[in-house]
């Protein structure tokens, strides 16, 4: 299985590219979005309702006295910081678009469904490609791998350390 890419020759300036063949990215720098203490339990997100219980963000009703503070997902999709960007391009992809762009909203609402903080905050479509960009960073590269998985193609990762950021491109001719 190669994640190699041809078409994705360049590196931006103070990207890396990952190669970890146990496909999970250990964050090199604190992450801005994460709460800097312990939050109180219960607390409630005023945006989406999510409700931090038990030492993470989780899908439950918030009790009427829950301490409120956005979570990270819609703290940066306030901000228009996205954590992750999955461009897709090639014929191949131009010519399945719906079926490939089916797969990656059925992805995000599985793993959305387990983790509250893995969203879709916005998608790009432009005439030849598709840009996503995703609250976080392992929604990305599992979207990638889904549709590398299924669809093969050419799968890139370039993690950004200092910004705690992923790109991932895949592409198929």
């Amino acid at each position: 299985m190669s994640h190699s890419n041809k078409s994705f020759s360049t590196i931006p300036p103070g990207f890396q590219k990952v190669a970890r063949h146990d496909k999970l990215y250990q964050e090199r720098v604190h992450d801005a979005y994460k709460a800097r203490g312990k939050l109180h339990e219960p607390t409630v997100c005023p945006e989406c309702n999510a409700v931090f219980h038990e030492g993470r963000w989780q899908w439950l009703s918030a009790p009427a006295n829950a301490h409120q503070e956005m979570c990270s997902a819609c703290h940066r999709i306030h901000d228009h910081y996205p954590a992750g960007f999955l461009t897709l391009e090639g014929p191949f992809f131009l010519a399945h678009r719906d079926e490939i762009m089916q797969l990656v909203h059925h992805e995000e609402k599985y793993q959305r469904a387990e983790h509250p903080l893995k969203r879709i905050m916005e998608i790009e479509e432009k005439p030849d490609s598709t840009l996503i960009t995703t609250t976080d960073i392992h929604l990305a590269r599992g979207m990638g791998e889904k549709i590398h998985d299924s669809y093969q193609g050419e799968l890139e990762f370039h993690y950004n350390p200092q910004e705690n950021l992923l790109r991932v491109n895949w592409s198929r001719s």
